[in-house]
């Protein structure tokens, strides 16, 4: 079994370039918090704890999810600084070193690192690639024999040398460590221009006869470092890319993909399509065999094998197997759509559990009600559900058949196989199978039109 590591995860720093009162660190990718997205990695990667450095009263820690230790940095500046802030916590073992506002880290890279830093016998392990534009990272700067020598700095390009700066290879900010050989080292480290710099515990180590080595990487979008709005829309449209592969690769079909938002925490089963213009957010599931789309938004919804929702808007709702939801209907937390029901064109349900079989077609609206199985709501069927004060229910038994512009003013039970007459305001329990009619008796007032007519002149 591999020896257990500890994940540091630096995320000190308000981020200003964001021009936001939210840390940096806790913008959304896809959904989740650009930090939540590098602990993942770091778990799903083995990590036993995951100690996260953040700067007093910042708000980051605030935002982390459970299960993740805090330190603070209260001195320094610079990655060092930050590592050396988490000495206490992480004082022994291997530790993985992950900047937090690098949301494009994934579990394959921390493994790659990892058995490379293993197999070499290392006191330190560099993610390292030559498929990106080096302006501005660190280069890797290597002996004769190959051997890792030290990494440069380039953010004062004018002191660094032209060789230095035709380096290919450069530092991704991802490291493994033994703890024994790096705080002593960065104890050892000058700051230079302000900042205490983690890369310059590489010379160190190799003069204490430790071994520095690099895991090179063809992925160069792990190099993305967010510090504004404009590098949060390049992840954002990475890391979507990737999600939708992912599902694509697990048997999803994606109708025009590049107008489709399907978020990190989002499940979707196998034979299902999703049409152009969809957003699944939230912890949405989507099971197989559904149609989804186009143009629909769902929310932290559930949706069971073979359903449909076309062009509509659920949030919270849970939609069972063969339910058919749409175009154009609005579900609202609380609601329920049993098996085989619709819940058609025009329709806003709130709150309510719709039975298997039942149909709510078109131009409706049920609020806080329990609708029968097989039951059948005429057009402008609506529940009357607040008096204003307080909120009332609607039960609808079994089989119940509406006509046509009933209103049933809760609190009101129609029982099952009930029939209403068009126009009804049904205020008054329907007993089982009875018809109930409220209204008034039509009234036919002959030659009206030739007064009106006349009236007019």
């Amino acid at each position: 079994m591999a020896e257990p590591f500890s994940a540091l995860v630096m995320a000190a720093g308000q981020g200003t370039r964001m021009r936001s009162s939210t840390p940096k660190v806790l913008h959304r990718v896809c959904g989740k918090p650009m930090v939540e997205w590098v602990i993942d990695a770091a778990r799903l990667a083995g990590a036993g704890r995951i100690v996260c450095v953040v700067r007093p009263g910042d708000g980051v820690a605030e935002g982390l999810p459970k299960g993740v230790e805090v330190a603070e940095q209260r001195e320094g500046e610079g990655t060092g600084a930050a590592v050396l802030a988490a000495r206490d916590a992480v004082p022994d073992g291997p530790v993985v070193i992950l900047s937090g506002d690098h949301p494009l880290v994934t579990p394959h890279h921390l493994d790659g690192l990892l058995a490379r830093h293993r197999a070499e016998g290392a006191a330190a392990t560099i993610l390292t690639t030559d498929r990106l534009d080096p302006t501005g990272y660190g280069r890797i700067v290597r002996g004769e024999n190959g051997s890792v020598e030290r990494v440069v700095e380039t953010k004062y390009a004018e002191r660094v040398s032209d060789a230095e700066l035709a380096i290919r290879e450069v530092n991704l900010g991802t490291y493994v460590f033994d703890a024994q050989a790096l705080y002593p080292a960065l104890d050892q480290v000058v700051p230079e221009n302000g900042e205490h710099y983690l890369t310059g515990s590489f010379p160190v180590i190799r003069e204490r006869g430790g071994k520095v080595v690099t895991q090179l990487t063809p992925d160069a979008d792990i190099a993305l470092g967010v510090n504004d709005r404009a590098g949060l829309m390049v992840a954002e449209q990475l890391a979507q890319r990737r999600i939708i592969e992912r599902h694509a690769h697990e048997g999803v079909t994606f109708l025009q993909p590049g107008s489709i938002r399907v978020e990190a925490d989002v499940t979707i089963g196998a034979d299902t399509t999703v049409g152009p213009g969809t957003t699944l957010a939230g912890a949405t599931a989507v099971g197989a065999g559904c149609e989804i789309g186009p143009h629909s938004t769902i929310i932290d919804s559930r949706i069971a094998d073979g359903a449909r929702v076309i062009h509509s808007y659920l949030v919270e709702t849970e939609i069972k197997a063969g339910a058919i939801i749409g175009p154009f209907a609005s579900l609202r937390p609380g609601t329920v759509v049993r098996e085989g029901a619709k819940v058609g064109t025009f329709v806003e349900v709130k709150n309510s559990d719709i039975g298997a079989g039942a149909k709510v077609p078109h131009l409706s609206y049920v609020g806080d009600a329990h609708i029968g199985e097989k039951a059948n709501l005429g057009a402008s069927t609506i529940t009357a559900n607040y008096d204003g004060r307080r909120k009332h229910r609607t039960n609808i038994g079994k089989s119940v058949k509406t006509g046509v512009h009933t209103s049933l003013v809760a609190p009101v039970d129609v029982g099952d196989r009930a029939y209403t007459g068009a126009g009804s305001a049904i205020t008054e329990d329907v007993p089982e199978g009875a018809l109930g009619i409220a209204r008034a008796r039509q009234k036919n007032i002959q030659g009206y039109a030739d007064r009106a007519e006349e009236d007019a002149k």
